[in-house]
């Protein structure tokens, strides 16, 4: 995805953009989430990627092996909206922790598991190979369930066969989206819009009828696009999504803007993230109609931890910032890329996909995203 500055794996703008800095730099460490990294980058931090911002990019060669088919349990009721900070989580590779592990360190309630996407036809699979039931998604949802959790699924990603270009009409890509909430009787699920599909009129078109068919046959259930920006708001893409969605009359739930691989960006990524934030809650705005509350609250942020795919940092500082942000104005979804990064890289293994990049404790990045609550 193209991201908020010029070139994850990418709100009304404010008089003074450092009131939000400000209010974020007050949130104090808690016990055991260590130092804020020194930003220090570590040249073999994943795998070389072009500057064409690369979103929420992974190898999907390295695959889990399979797991017994179980039925997966409906969630329980929960006052949080499964969504608004659940972290990306991916199954298949970057060495994935164990999701319980995850929540009783960090307080996590929720993951976005990633991602669904095409077998080659219009049928979702994960990670273009790995089928629905029977794997280590099913699996995990049902521990995730059983301790008092829930997740919502994201489709698409960077790389991949994607729903959106594989369905040829918007029925059958909301059919292939009802596929798979209910095979894991889902609350929630996330659009992650990116390359190709995200560059395709007919895709954008399709992905958003698609979700309104999916809204209007699932009273409740919570719809999040995430797709890529520019500095000062949404690309021409991202901006086209918007719009689209208010002429045909969908609300979505959270519209939320990558705000990494920016490219050249070598400033603070915690004001270049509220920077953008606020040109998508303008944006959404002018296209809803809304007020500017409702406009935030209808406004998302996904960060990636440590370093990115194009050799920014942000920071553990940055990211409480960004948490203090969105606190602030209330938003729909916050986020990062990725769980299974949330840790420092072995000195013998860098491997973008399973650590950051940077000298932290385990899951500091956890522990800042699961104290906000809108």
């Amino acid at each position: 995805m193209k991201k908020c500055v010029p070139g994850y794996s990418g709100l009304l703008a404010l008089a003074v953009v450092t009131c939000a800095v400000l209010a974020g730099a007050l949130l104090l460490p808690a016990p055991g989430d260590g130092p804020a990294s020194t930003g220090h980058r570590q040249a073999a931090v994943g795998s070389p990627t072009p500057a064409d911002n690369l979103g929420h990019a992974h190898d999907r060669t390295r695959t889990a092996g399979p797991t017994p088919t179980a039925a997966v349990p409906s969630p329980v009721h929960q006052a949080e909206p499964v969504g608004r900070n659940s972290p990306y989580f991916y199954l298949g590779w970057g060495n994935p922790q164990d999701p319980l592990d995850i929540m009783r360190t960090t307080g996590t309630k929720h993951f976005a598991l990633a991602f669904v996407t095409s077998d080659g036809s219009c049928d979702p699979v994960w990670d273009d190979t790995r089928p629905l039931n029977g794997g280590p998604e099913a699996q995990a949802i049902t521990r995730i369930r059983a301790a008092g959790g829930d997740v919502m699924v994201s489709f698409g990603g960077w790389s991949g066969r994607k729903l959106g270009q594989a369905c040829g009409s918007a029925e059958e890509l909301a059919g292939a989206y009802q596929k798979v909430i209910d095979a894991y009787r889902l609350r929630a699920i996330d659009i992650d819009i990116e390359a190709d599909e995200a560059r395709s009129a007919d895709s954008r078109a399709n992905t958003i009828d698609a979700l309104k068919i999916v809204k209007e046959k699932n009273p409740g259930i919570k719809e999040y696009v995430t797709f890529s920006a520019e500095p000062d708001g949404p690309d021409e893409n991202g901006l086209a999504l918007i719009n689209r969605a208010a002429s045909v009359g969908v609300e979505i739930d959270g519209w939320v803007a990558m705000t990494f691989d920016f490219g050249a960006h070598r400033g603070s990524m915690a004001a270049v993230t509220t920077t953008c934030a606020d040109g998508v809650a303008r944006a959404v705005r002018d296209a809803y109609g809304y007020d500017r509350a409702t406009a935030y609250a209808h406004t998302g942020i996904s960060s990636m931890n440590g370093i990115t795919d194009t050799s920014e940092t942000v920071t553990l500082a940055d990211y409480r910032t960004i948490v203090g942000y969105a606190s602030a104005h209330h938003l729909a979804r916050l986020s990062f890329w990725a769980v299974n990064r949330d840790r420092a890289c072995p000195p013998d293994n860098h491997d973008g996909d399973a650590c950051s990049g940077i000298g932290q404790e385990a899951y500091v990045y956890g522990r800042a995203l699961a104290r906000y609550h809108g």
